[in-house]
């Protein structure tokens, strides 16, 4: 039987699909391969390449804006972002708003057609808002086989949503009403945090996906599930956390680790050989990223490319890149599936990115090294209690695409005053060798934590098998103290700091400073919110910020007493107007692994001068090209500039990159990403700029290109809002002028 709210909301649907006065024309299908942009980063094999080539060298400079679209989202005080990458199926593009509206538009014309709102639609919601701001880069598209029946897959927080492609109609007897939750079926009860961010993929009648979890020792399991399409019933799952009897669990010491830890999830997307039925899955740490005293072992599968038959979920090869992970060295980007020549053999490979600035290549068959993977000793000296793995897989080839040392030479020099501060700073971080673990002397992280090779992914050329990459070349310094059982003064902390230095500090820092745009300060946040509504954040996060609905109520209350500096008597009333569906608790056995933890970093420190430039020589961010047949970096180029330093003379410099590059037939490498708000395209052989052209907001996102009637276009969405940027909604499409 429809309950009310359902009915209300196909009402709405429908209002809105018929209220266009010139419905969208049908477009022809063009069948090129690669032509579309029918999935995630281009393809299943997740190359972000395009056949098209009407946009070329020849009249790149001739592109100009075709249409935008907004579905006005933006919340520049709250830092909203939009990373989606949108695809194309029949003239129709589908993405997804700030908010995480869904919409379908006339990929030729900008106009839409529907809009589907998750906040008006999910009929278990509170209602609030806020719970609607996270992260999403895109959605899943299926059809069966005679065309009858479309389906897009997407998901808002832990809910992933089959909705008619046709009209945007959510599917209620898809799943629970129309979803899927995807904190249950994961073969243990948690209360920690799970939402789908970057979609997975679809093979014949299931979609796989993977999740993002938390980033604490109380994470929530990242197991890798699939979906019947149909029904929404589980089909499979793989646990990326061992149980009795599977393959990697002896590599825990800890034999009740199934039960207890989480993490080893798949954030990143996936690439799925569909002739052999095989999906390759990246996978990330171990919850509670940089102490692993508890945790002891190897740890399979944290930081490991899995190839599962897609069919089963069955195991076919794995490889750890990381090895018992102290770095947060997630896998960041979905693996890359190329045909290559190699020694005098076609090899089907898979490459796979890596936050370090590393490409590892493997036969995509049966996990063989394409070019030798050498375990090295690494620095052994750690933690009391931790038991650092003694060596590294390094890969001697292809070569690295982000430096790999950050040497005192290596300290910005812009001026000289900026330098000798900022040498004085880099000498209070010791420890500058990779996989160095934590200390309290501190160590360089280097690439960042953000990377290197990022989210955005590398984008792979199927004719010259040249791999592009956009790299972010930010030192971020990793210092350990131990956590706070006292306040600054000596005196016993109350427990809303105890429950702050479990839960927050890694983020905000030890004084409640934080550090820039992404981890904001909450020093006097009760200027900014009212106490009902940080409560509602923490129970449901915001934009990258995670759900901590395991904080148990009475922690929670005395959270808010200390952050707000409440009497907890006020505390409490806040707490109490939450909905009881939100107002849930850890199991005893989560809240345990969370007391082990002795030892917290003081936050996720980028090494920035006073002001906001990165305190290492340029280049701060870099597209870069890899032969992916020889292994051989081809040329490396500075993207994005700041226009106040290039008034000085100082030549580009490059900005921090969040997006990944597309490369065409038509000789171009087009890439967004830069702080400076800009989309580029480049020479793919020489890596000059051809072409470039000012965004409404940064594109913190990956570029799509189709062909529709003959014209091929090329789209971005501008969503800003990471490392300071203004927030944005607006997607963009380029095409040729007349």
């Amino acid at each position: 039987m429809m309950n009310n709210r359902y009915l209300a909301t196909m009402c709405f649907i429908v209002c809105v699909c018929t209220s266009c006065k010139n419905p969208p024309k049908q477009h022809a299908k063009n069948n090129k391969p690669y032509s579309e942009w029918g999935a995630y980063a281009g393809s299943k094999e997740g190359n972000r390449y395009s056949s098209n080539e009407e946009i070329n060298l020849s009249n790149v400079n001739k592109l100009k804006v075709a249409w935008t679209y907004s579905t006005h989202d933006a919340d520049a005080g709250n830092r909203s972002q939009n990373q989606c990458n949108p695809i194309m199926v029949d003239g129709v593009l589908y993405g997804t708003s700030p908010k995480l509206k869904l919409f379908a538009l006339d990929a030729a014309t900008g106009e839409q057609k529907w809009l589907f709102d998750p906040a008006k639609a999910d009929t278990t919601n509170s209602g609030d808002p806020m719970a609607y701001y996270k992260v999403s880069r895109g959605v899943i598209y299926w059809q069966n086989k005679d065309g009858g029946e479309k389906r897009i897959f997407y998901s808002v927080g832990s809910k992933t949503f089959a909705i008619d492609a046709e009209t945007g109609a959510f599917i209620p007897t898809f799943g629970h009403n129309g979803y899927v939750d995807l904190t249950k079926n994961l073969d243990r009860d948690t209360k920690s945090f799970v939402a789908g961010t970057t979609p997975g993929v679809v093979y014949k009648d299931l979609f796989i996906v993977g999740t993002r979890v938390a980033e604490s020792a109380d994470a929530a399991p990242g197991h890798i599930r699939a979906y019947d399409v149909r029904t929404g019933k589980l089909r499979w799952i793989f646990h990326t956390i061992p149980h009795p009897g599977e393959t990697g669990y002896e590599t825990w010491q800890d034999t009740a680790a199934y039960k207890k830890f989480g993490g080893a999830n798949s954030w990143a997307g996936m690439a799925l050989d569909e002739k052999r039925g095989l999906v390759y899955v990246p996978t990330g740490s171990i919850g509670g990223d940089f102490y692993g005293g508890f945790r002891k072992g190897q740890n399979l599968f944290g930081n490991s490319l899995l190839a599962l038959d897609a069919a089963t979920g069955k195991l076919k090869w794995h490889f750890q890149v990381v090895h018992h992970d102290l770095w947060d060295r997630d896998l960041p980007a979905n693996p890359n599936l190329v045909t290559i020549q190699h020694n005098g053999k076609t090899i089907d490979a898979v490459a796979q990115i890596t936050k370090h600035g590393y490409i590892f290549m493997f036969d995509r068959t049966n996990g063989q090294p394409v070019f030798p993977i050498v375990e090295t000793p690494v620095p052994q000296k750690a933690l009391p209690g931790e038991a650092p793995w003694p060596t590294q897989p390094i890969p001697t080839l292809p070569q690295p695409f982000a430096r790999q040392m950050f040497n005192p030479e290596d300290v910005t020099d812009r001026t000289p005053e900026v330098h000798k501060e900022m040498l004085e700073k880099y000498d209070h971080v010791k420890n500058r060798i990779m996989f160095t673990p934590p200390s309290k002397e501190g160590g360089w992280i280097f690439p960042g934590f953000d990377g290197g090779g990022e989210w955005g992914g590398a984008a792979v050329d199927q004719e010259t098998k040249i791999m592009y990459i956009s790299c972010s070349e930010m030192p971020w310094a990793q210092v350990m103290i131990d956590v706070p059982k006292t306040t600054s003064n000596g005196s016993l902390a109350g427990d809303g700091q105890i429950i702050y230095n479990k839960n927050c500090i890694g983020c905000h820092g030890p004084e409640l400073k934080g550090n820039g745009s992404s981890y904001p300060s909450l020093v006097n946040i009760g200027k900014k919110y009212k106490e009902d509504q940080l409560s509602q954040i923490i129970a449901s996060g915001r934009n990258m910020m995670p759900s901590f609905k395991q904080i148990v109520p009475a922690d929670k209350k005395a959270l808010l007493a200390f952050l707000l500096k409440l009497p907890d008597a006020k505390a409490g009333k806040a707490l109490a107007k939450e909905p009881t569906n939100e107002r849930t608790g850890s199991t005893k056995t989560e809240k345990n692994v969370v007391d082990e933890v002795p030892y917290t970093m003081t936050g996720y420190n980028r090494f920035l001068d006073k002001d906001g430039y990165p305190g290492i020589k340029p280049p701060w961010g870099t597209l870069n090209a890899v032969d992916l047949t020889t292994g051989k970096l081809l040329w490396k180029i500075p993207v994005g500039e700041y226009p106040e330093l290039t008034k000085k003379g100082i030549p580009v410099t490059g900005t921090e990159l969040y997006g990944g590059p597309l490369v065409t037939k038509g000789g171009l490498v087009f890439l967004a990403a830069t702080k400076d708000e800009k989309i580029r395209a480049v020479d793919k052989k020489t890596g000059k700029v051809v072409w470039e052209a000012k965004l409404p907001a940064a594109g913190y996102a990956t570029p799509a290109t189709y062909m529709v009637d003959g014209k091929q276009y090329v789209v971005i969405a501008c969503g800003g809002g990471k490392i300071g940027s203004k927030s944005g909604d607006e997607y963009v499409c380029f095409g040729l002028g007349d």
